[in-house]
């Protein structure tokens, strides 16, 4: 088992620009797709994610030091710091019921297709380690091995669940047909989605339209998306008391980020509809008109401008409300630029309304805030345990990707009655 544990730990350390293209040219294959096309469109697919992540680079080493930069300005110390989903995905790795969730995960899937309670077959492997870390979580205050699984499993179908009723957004907005998205820190968020359709129906504010097009359209060139992002990025520079030279580099480092971002996209969708097409072909032989959805990495909703634009501007939302808020004791940082996988269902619902987007999005952050807080001791001794070095001058480590994650945090509530 441990062999396996050892194996499957330096797979998945691989990252997800390797083993996405690995499932998709095996699917390719199992779905009749000739090698050379099967090839071709793994291929071109972690192309477009190695093009994704870069860009995601590009947004993290501004954010973070950016994010530090208003802190110090504002003089606060909280003791429990942001650690990032990276430091988090390694602390799921490091449980002992990790080598059990791959296998346990792609059952649950395959027995969920088969009983038609869903339509999202997952072949996003490498976010697993949300799941992982479910496990991790629960076996940590259960000491159970078997409740830890237990909660993934839940934690599991809840996310193919929610995959499926939001897969119309993916559909309809974010214009990708037959694609579903199932990423825990992203589905976890889904549930606010209700308080979007809320204020569509205030009068006045359901009257506001702010999404791109339209903001293009008043403002000529400083409404392009590009622009959006120089002056966004500027922005956020100047709060951070950046000098005018890095205050000019940060904000076209932005603009690069809101152009990049959906051209990348676009090239994972040039790998993703062969695919897609032969998957359906396969399926209406042996299933009749059943439809079936791939799942895929919620970076894949990042390429609309609305969704970056929005995350920029909660970047310094996020700040002040950790400094203001009262029993908050958690200092964004590592996940800022996780933001807009938390806020992507939530712009999508709006039909990329900034405005509508910042009012939920603000609302979210807040409650994510006071829920890793909450989780902060026994995600730092989740973190001991992993032998994770803990930043220098915190007490405690959290994070706002899964400590501060909706369906985590309640599942996490109701298992630790076991304790």
């Amino acid at each position: 088992m441990q062999a396996f544990a050892d194996f499957m730990k330096g797979f998945l350390g691989l990252g997800a620009t390797v083993i996405l293209p690995v499932a998709i040219f095996i699917l390719g294959l199992f779905f009749g797709q000739r090698p050379g096309k099967a090839f071709r469109s793994g291929l071109t697919i972690g192309v477009a994610f190695i093009g994704i992540f870069l860009v995601i680079d590009l947004l993290t080493s501004n954010l973070g030091p950016a994010a530090q930069g208003m802190v110090d300005r504002l003089g606060v110390h909280l003791n429990v710091i942001d650690v990032g989903w990276p430091a988090t995905s390694s602390i799921a790795w490091a449980s002992v019921v990790a080598a059990f969730i791959i296998p346990i995960g792609l059952v649950v899937n395959v027995v969920m297709l088969l009983t038609k309670t869903t339509k999202t077959m997952n072949v996003d492997i490498w976010n697993y380690w949300h799941y992982t870390f479910m496990a991790a979580l629960v076996y940590t205050v259960s000491d159970s091995i078997v409740l830890g699984l237990i909660a993934a499993v839940i934690f599991q179908i809840v996310c193919l669940k929610i995959a499926d009723w939001t897969q119309p957004i993916v559909n309809d907005f974010y214009e990708m047909p037959g694609v579903s998205v199932a990423t825990g820190s992203t589905i976890s968020y889904a549930p606010f989605i209700f308080l979007v359709r809320g204020i569509q129906k205030i009068p006045g504010l359901n009257k506001l339209n702010t999404d791109p097009d339209a903001i293009q359209k008043r403002f000529g060139i400083f409404g392009d998306s590009m622009v959006i992002g120089l002056i966004l990025g500027a922005a956020i520079g100047a709060l951070a008391g950046y000098n005018i030279g890095k205050i000019i580099k940060i904000g076209m480092d932005m603009a690069a980020v809101m152009i990049l971002m959906p051209r990348m996209v676009k090239i994972l969708m040039e790998g993703l509809i062969p695919l897609s097409e032969c998957a359906r072909s396969w399926l209406s032989k042996r299933f009749g008109d059943r439809e079936i959805y791939i799942g895929l990495d919620a970076a894949v909703l990042l390429g609309h401008p609305s969704v970056i634009a929005t995350a920029l501007i909660l970047t310094p939302i996020t700040v002040l409300l950790a400094v203001i808020l009262p029993g908050n004791a958690v200092l964004p940082f590592g996940d800022l630029a996780t933001i807009p996988f938390v806020i992507a269902f939530v712009v999508g619902a709006a039909r990329g309304n900034i405005v509508h987007s910042l009012i939920v999005g603000t609302v979210m952050i807040a409650l994510s805030l006071y829920m890793a807080t909450d989780i902060a001791p026994v995600f730092t001794e989740m973190a001991k345990v992993a032998k994770i070095n803990l930043p220098e001058g915190s007490a405690m480590v959290s994070s706002i990707d899964q400590g501060g994650n909706l369906i985590n945090w309640i599942i996490w509530k109701i298992f630790s009655v076991f304790k």
